[in-house]
């Protein structure tokens, strides 16, 4: 009888036990998120696999020859967000020696141009038939 008392209590623990893992592995927490994301760039893609947006480190180019006549151009960190015809509506840039801000329009080359560069500033208005403003202090 105390064989069976002991069998019997036994299984009980055990049904115990074998309850309590389940209901554990049932209600598992949320995973470990890191606190920190570091790679070399980003790309957020939508269903399509169409890159929607970008971040991403560009190598300084001391041989660049730019738009105002200067050469080279700095490192840059560059963030653009495209619509989805692949076309970049937001350019956001910052580099070692300023930043600039682009805002596309719906047709190329609406655009506005917001540059702080070195020591000057300056704002570019740019529409669909390709009349430009320039606004500087």
């Amino acid at each position: 009888m105390k064989t069976q008392r002991f069998a019997i209590g036994l299984t009980v623990i055990n049904i115990f036990l074998l309850m309590a893992t389940l209901f554990r592995a049932n209600s598992a927490g949320s995973p470990d998120v890191p606190q920190v994301l570091r790679a070399h760039g980003l790309e957020i893609v939508d269903e399509q696999g169409r890159v929607r947006a970008m971040v991403k480190v560009f190598p300084a180019e001391p041989n660049q020859k730019m738009p105002d006549g200067t050469i080279g151009y700095p490192e840059t960190v560059l963030l653009r967000l495209i619509n989805s015809k692949g076309a970049p509506n937001v350019k956001l840039a910052a580099t070692e020696d300023g930043s600039g801000l682009v805002l596309g329009g719906e047709s190329n080359p609406t655009h506005i141009q917001m540059l702080a560069r070195g020591t000057n500033t300056s704002i570019k208005l740019v529409n669909r038939e390709g009349r430009q403003r320039l606004i500087e202090p």
